[in-house]
């Protein structure tokens, strides 16, 4: 909203956040579809389907986000929501992709570990710190936040390995990919971990 003070809405979720709001309708929607069009992909091994389940994952969850943005409804909660179900929707519109390419198996499995386990733990990290959601980290420690939430980033650390997974016939460039942006979550992790808010603490500009 024009007048907004960045740093009340940065930091500081509303004091009665609404659930049931438009920008978490998308994310449960686009959810509900990505997840029924990838388990009919599994079931049929009907790339059209597969295909179709990615755009619902991937469009939706750009669209939950600028409709959080522009109306103004970003919570600590819708965040926390959108982080679980893009892992929902990730694991399970995998699925498809490896019954149709099972060569890229070691790098499926390690980018899995990567984005379930150790990007789950990263980006929730922004709750001890009193932002709003991880978009917001720059406030904390902006290195952090480039090499994980700026748009080249978010790209890296999920389109593009299911791109190179998909269209390069050897495993190995997906493999480097996956291996590397572990290894740039691992190294976050730690750093994050070792940032220490104190009592009352809000990202200050």
């Amino acid at each position: 909203m024009p007048g907004t003070n960045l740093q009340e809405r940065t930091t500081t979720p509303a004091a009665s956040p609404r659930v049931l709001q438009a920008a978490n309708t998308v994310t449960a929607v686009r959810t509900i579809g990505a997840v029924t069009l990838a388990i009919a992909a599994a079931a049929t091994r009907d790339p059209v389907l597969a295909v179709a389940a990615y755009l619902v994952y991937w469009v939706g969850d750009m669209l939950d986000g600028w409709t959080a943005r522009r109306l103004n409804q970003e919570t600590r909660f819708g965040a926390v929501f959108d982080i679980l179900a893009d892992r929902l929707c990730c694991v399970l519109c995998i699925i498809p992709l490896l019954q149709a390419r099972p060569e890229m198996v070691a790098p499926i499995a390690v980018f899995l570990l990567q984005f379930v386990v150790v990007d789950l733990a990263l980006s929730l990290s922004f709750l001890r710190f009193g932002l709003l959601s991880p978009n917001y980290f720059f406030r904390v420690h902006r290195g952090v936040f480039q090499w994980n939430w700026s748009p080249l980033a978010k790209a890296a650390n999920t389109s593009a390995l299911v791109l190179l997974a998909l269209f390069v016939p050897s495993p190995w460039p997906a493999l480097t990919l996956a291996l590397a942006v572990t290894v740039i979550k691992v190294v976050s992790l730690v750093v994050v971990g070792r940032l220490v808010p104190v009592p009352g603490y809000r990202a200050a500009p």
